[in-house]
């Protein structure tokens, strides 16, 4: 009568001892597809020593690549400099793994930031009406700065290339500093250059910096329900 009760006691002992074999598997183990970004990734554990290193190696990372756009903008007389391209040297060099920092990302959403700043000054036309910064804005400049920002936002998005220094890119066209497309294919030209310089500095420091996506945009989508 308690045969089948024994049986089922000691399929239990049998299967409590194979679990105490089982190796844990730990979410680090797990999470390799993920890029590790190098420096971002020490901040949180880091002591007051290595808190100095990792912001003198900041400190000299933005001086570096800032500095070498200033000295081509003094050597060809255009501007290079632009205040967009500071965030994305501070993600270039702060999180060189991210999807956001890849060369794709930032290049095809400075892309459309600049296309989209453009055309919200085409379409209320102000792209003859000179700058919004330090002067009276009309509500046609207030439209233009929404579209430009909106319009970017939103194509990123469908594009899967968000570069959130973008944002100010488009903010910079739409609120007149910049007007003509050649100062508009410059700005792309420094953006280009800026990319250049994160892959060579990061290579150089040892991070796998990659030549177009970012790892973590290549790992295969899966469809959410």
């Amino acid at each position: 009568m308690n045969r089948p009760e024994s049986k089922a006691t000691e399929f239990t002992e049998r299967a409590l001892a194979n679990t105490d074999s089982v190796t844990p598997v730990t979410t680090a183990e797990t999470d390799t597809s993920r890029p590790q970004n190098p420096w971002s990734s020490r901040l949180a554990g880091a002591n007051d020593r290595q808190l100095r290193k990792l912001a003198l190696l900041g400190f000299a990372n933005g001086c570096l690549s800032i500095g070498l756009m200033s000295v081509i903008a003094l050597a060809t007389g255009e501007a290079f400099i632009f205040p967009s391209l500071g965030p994305t040297a501070f993600l270039f060099f702060f999180s060189p793994l991210a999807a956001a920092a890849s060369p794709r990302n930032t290049l095809m959403g400075h892309g459309i930031a600049v296309a989209m700043g453009w055309l919200s000054l085409a379409v209320f036309g102000l792209t003859d009406a000179g700058t919004a910064i330090g002067s009276d804005v009309e509500l046609s400049r207030v439209f233009a700065a929404a579209l430009s920002l909106g319009g970017t936002s939103g194509l990123m998005i469908l594009a899967r290339a968000p570069h959130p220094p973008a944002g100010a890119t488009t903010l910079i066209i739409s609120l007149g500093a910049l007007t003509e497309l050649w100062q508009m294919a410059i700005l792309m030209l420094a953006v280009v250059l800026l990319t250049v310089q994160a892959f060579a500095i990061n290579r150089l420091l040892g991070v796998d910096y990659p030549l177009w996506r970012s790892r973590e945009d290549r790992q295969p989508r899966t469809d959410q329900p």
